[in-house]
């Protein structure tokens, strides 16, 4: 898409864009000839928000954040002066001032112009009532319905006058404008000076009695979620005490403490137990049945000093076991250990000894293993008597833990509510100790006619037409996907470009005229253009003589190009043939009345019959056949290499290609083929598989014809 065919299109189309234009300008003219003159009466608002004292006590107090918080109370402001309610007042009190005033701002539409004192004083009495009342008309009422409809002809309902307000803050600064527009400068004082007033009672009463209210409330809601707080954790309290729990959590850590340490010396003692059994049955194994006999006798021997000791041993065991394995327990252990191999071995000496063997020291040995053995034994009872009574006290634990857990969440929950509301009351209260104190500044004065804006109106609306135009015009070439020129078609199809031909006005001409004199003048830019077709053609041939014309599609001046091209080379002294191989319409068979045909030649192999004409002519019957029909391919190769050395030029008028395979089976026999298309028409989807059937004949394939271009390029495209 070229930028220049779009201004093209502008050039074209350059008188209708201004009429447009000039239309439009006419009546916006008469629009707005009549339009009254404008009045704007504004006036300001001091909000004090802006006062950093009042934002001292503030929880955010930064920079940003007191901005925000200023943004914030300048909206909620703005739109409490918006608010239905109080323009309604506005509107109550315009309809009674025009129904009681003898200079009212606006006379009474057509509609209601014969009210009668008594409607009239009715409809004050209703509007008077709703001001007081700070009420809305109800369109439910068929009376106050009326009277609603009276405020809409009169332009004082809500929607008008809010067409015409403006509300906004000056810039960064701490006022608030109200500004009116209207046809009557005392009307838009009026309504500004009315709605600031209404709006400054409006927040003075009711904003305060609102934070009023919420500080009374939130009072209260307080009182109670600190009287929930307090009661549950008197619940909790009590719970402890009943069930004599200090600190659960730090008792669980104890006892589980204490579980780990037991366990590990049950482990140490399970080794230590199996160790000594081991090593004592390693002694016994190196003693005689007779020798061990003895040992064993003198081993179980039941010795009151010895039995004593191993009392005193067990008990203190358990006292060590019972501690926690507190240290200071195991002298005692370890001591009473020590005598009570003592007492073992003296008795050996004694009693024991086999007085054939000498073994003393293996004997002594398996004492000491027994004693440290049942030693073992006597401690793990009692570490398992430990761990028994540990395990009960923890499992006693965890109901308990569930309990406090449940209390100690209902606790938290409570206090946090306690705190969101301790903190809403405090951010309330205070903001209602330093709300907005809101004062207007000065009424608002009749002031003078605004500048009229009725010349901008007329130039705005020659511009909009204007730009409509030239978007529309725009859209339509951005859409249009025709081939206005040479370029689009080459850029399109990818395919050589031999020439273009323009559009011969006037009637559908006769081809056996075409070069006559009678139309030499219309002819005669055509003959420029159809020369320098000839000439292109002429180096695609390279010696070569026969030339098949097509097209995509049926009219597209096909045939009036290629009877053209056959005068065009007549006149260079050629010899040639113009076949007409289109047997589905025979448009040069019709217009010439030759005397032979197509049909007869390729089957018979007629003779064309020596003259001196230039030209001849080869037509067809226009039957519903094909050349392959006619004749074998061999044969009619045949035929053309006879036609060749009789002509210089022989030119076949195609089929278009959507003729299926009749085009295609000329081309067999053709050179090459060369493609007419119309110009200011579209390349259809359906006619993309022709174009690639030309593009896959390579060298066979001349190049395309623009015919009826706007555009003249005589000189070819070079191929892509």
């Amino acid at each position: 898409m070229e930028i220049s065919g779009y201004f093209k299109l502008l050039n074209k189309y350059k008188y209708v864009i201004a009429a447009i234009v000039i239309a439009a300008m006419v009546a916006s003219y008469f629009y707005v000839k009549n339009l009254p003159d404008e009045y704007v009466s504004r006036t300001q608002i001091a909000t004090g928000i802006v006062d950093a004292s009042t934002h001292l006590l503030d929880k955010d107090n930064g920079p940003n954040a007191q901005s925000d918080q200023i943004n914030r109370e300048f909206s909620n402001l703005m739109e409490i002066i918006k608010l239905k309610k109080l323009i309604d007042q506005v509107s109550y009190q315009l309809i009674i001032h025009d129904l009681s005033s003898k200079s009212p701002f606006r006379t009474l539409n057509h509609d209601f112009k014969n009210l009668s004192p008594a409607a009239v004083q009715h409809a004050l009495g209703v509007y008077r009532a709703k001001l007081v009342n700070g009420e809305p008309l109800s369109l439910y009422n068929k009376d106050e319905n009326g009277l609603n409809q009276l405020l809409i002809s009169m332009h004082y309902d809500e929607r008008s006058l809010r067409k015409y307000l403006d509300i906004a803050r000056e810039e960064e600064s701490d006022f608030i404008s109200i500004t009116f527009t209207s046809e009557n400068p005392q009307l838009s004082a009026f309504v500004v000076n009315i709605l600031a007033k209404e709006f400054i009672e409006y927040y003075s009463v009711n904003i305060k009695k609102n934070e009023s209210n919420a500080v009374d409330f939130l009072s209260t809601l307080l009182d109670e979620k600190r009287n929930s707080l307090n009661q549950k954790k008197d619940e909790l309290q009590q719970y402890k005490i009943k069930n004599g729990i200090l600190n659960l959590e730090d008792q669980s850590k104890t006892i589980f403490a204490q579980i780990l340490a037991y366990t590990d010396k049950k482990l140490e003692n399970q080794r230590n137990l199996a160790a000594n059994e081991g090593a004592l049955q390693n002694v016994f194994s190196k003693f005689d049945p007779k020798s061990r006999k003895y040992i064993e006798s003198s081993v179980n021997q039941n010795n009151t000093e010895i039995a004593t000791t191993n009392q005193q041993l067990v008990a203190a065991n358990d006292d060590y076991v019972h501690s926690g394995f507190n240290p200071k327990f195991k002298p005692v252990v370890d001591s009473l250990q020590n005598e009570l191999v003592s007492r073992l071995h003296s008795t050996s000496d004694k009693y024991i000894l086999d007085p054939r063997v000498g073994k003393d020291n293996l004997v002594l040995q398996a004492q000491t293993l027994e004693v440290s053995r049942d030693l073992a034994k006597y401690s793990e009872k009692s570490i398992n008597r430990e761990l028994n009574d540990l395990n009960a006290k923890f499992e006693k634990l965890v109901p308990l833990d569930a309990t406090v857990k449940r209390f100690e969440f209902d606790i938290d929950i409570a206090s946090k509510e306690y705190l969101d509301v301790l903190n809403r009351y405090n951010a309330t209260n205070l903001q209602s100790k330093f709300s907005i104190r809101l004062m207007q500044v000065e009424p608002a004065t009749p002031d003078i006619a605004q500048p009229s804006k009725k010349m901008l109106l007329i130039a705005l609306s020659a511009m909009v037409s204007m730009f409509l135009c030239l978007m529309t015009l725009f859209i339509l070439f951005y859409l249009d996907d025709s081939v206005r020129e040479p370029a689009n078609l080459v850029a399109r199809t990818q395919l050589p470009l031999l020439g273009s031909l323009n559009v011969i006005k006037g009637p559908k001409p006769d081809l056996t005229k075409l070069w006559e004199v009678e139309n030499r003048n219309k002819m005669l830019q055509f003959k420029e253009l159809l020369r320098s077709v000839r000439f292109e053609i002429d180096q695609e041939l390279k010696g070569e003589k026969v030339i098949a014309i097509t097209s995509l599609c049926a009219g597209e001046g096909k045939t009036l190009i290629t009877a053209s091209l056959a005068y065009a080379y007549t006149s260079i002294n050629k010899k040639v043939l113009l076949i007409d191989g289109n047997f589905d319409n025979p448009s040069i068979t019709r217009n010439f009345q030759p005397k032979l045909f197509v049909e007869d030649y390729f089957r018979t192999s007629s003779y064309i019959e020596r003259d001196e004409n230039k030209l001849s002519i080869l037509g067809n019957r226009g039957n519903d056949i094909t050349l392959l029909e006619i004749n074998d391919e061999r044969q009619i190769q045949y035929e053309f290499d006879q036609l060749r050395s009789r002509y210089d030029i022989i030119l076949i008028d195609l089929p278009p290609l959507d003729a299926l395979n009749k085009a295609k089976e000329w081309s067999l026999f053709a050179n090459k083929t060369i493609a007419v298309f119309e110009a200011n028409q579209t390349i259809k989807n359906s006619q993309k598989q022709y174009v690639d059937y030309l593009t896959a004949m390579n060298n066979k394939f001349g190049g395309w014809i623009l015919n009826k271009a706007a555009i003249i390029e005589a000189s070819k495209k070079s191929k892509n």
